[in-house]
């Protein structure tokens, strides 16, 4: 009975969680209120309070259940499926920066989230911290990973720039970002990890050019014309 009885209530806590997620969507976390949800998932807010103390406990309850994209492991069946090569920093980086926009394509579940994260929410408020405070440091490691692979590279002679390590890192945290606040704000405005891969090579293809090189006139990689959507995930 008492197994049965925790089951049930996880199967409510989820239940609220989903309800969560759809009404955060379609009206922000700002105007919904503990009510809203508790008509959306058919429970009473009794039931909420169960759960949560507040609304900012079930947000972050919400973020909890999903990896944010730059939180993604580079999975290396896919890696190798991109032709990205062990070793080869340039690709290395390349793949740091398409597997969170592949993970948001193909994860329905974590677009969702991730899009109420990024467009329907305001992190001002106190009862927000945790959740602010997760998002930065997540950005925060994603940032040294990439400053790492970066100054590996250097060591390696793989990469010769005039530039510090942490400015090209930042530049590609927000070609990263830019690209995600985008196709999340409208997925039908272009194909996401086409148009990505294009733009992170030609941002990649500059870091092996010797430090006193003119800048390449060679022109930018064609991108795909009246771009579709991906295919939903299944």
């Amino acid at each position: 009975m008492v197994r049965r009885t925790k089951a049930d209530a996880q199967i409510t806590r989820n239940q609220i969680l989903d309800a969560a997620e759809k009404v955060f969507q379609e009206r922000g976390v700002a105007r919904t209120s503990l009510q809203d949800v508790a008509a959306a998932a058919g429970v009473t807010r009794g039931a909420i309070y169960w759960h949560f103390k507040d609304k900012a406990e079930l947000f972050s309850a919400m973020m909890e259940r999903v990896t944010l994209p730059w939180e993604t492991p580079l999975e290396m069946p896919w890696a190798v499926a991109m032709g990205l090569r062990a070793g080869d920093t340039i690709n290395e980086l390349r793949g740091m920066i398409l597997m969170p926009l592949h993970a948001v394509v193909h994860d329905e579940h974590g677009r969702r989230v991730f899009t109420i994260a990024m467009h329907a929410t305001e992190y001002n408020a106190d009862d927000m911290a945790p959740v602010r405070e997760r998002k930065e440091a997540s950005l925060n490691a994603f940032l040294d990973r990439l400053e790492a692979t970066l100054q590996r590279g250097m060591a390696k002679g793989q990469i010769k720039t005039p530039l510090d390590t942490r400015t090209i890192a930042l530049g590609l945290l927000a070609l990263m970002d830019g690209l995600l606040r985008q196709w999340t704000r409208n997925p039908a405005a272009f194909a996401l990890i086409e148009v990505g891969d294009a733009s992170v090579q030609q941002f990649l293809s500059g870091l092996a050019l010797p430090a006193t090189a003119a800048p390449s006139s060679a022109p930018a990689p064609a991108l795909p014309q009246n771009p579709a959507a991906p295919p939903a995930s299944t």
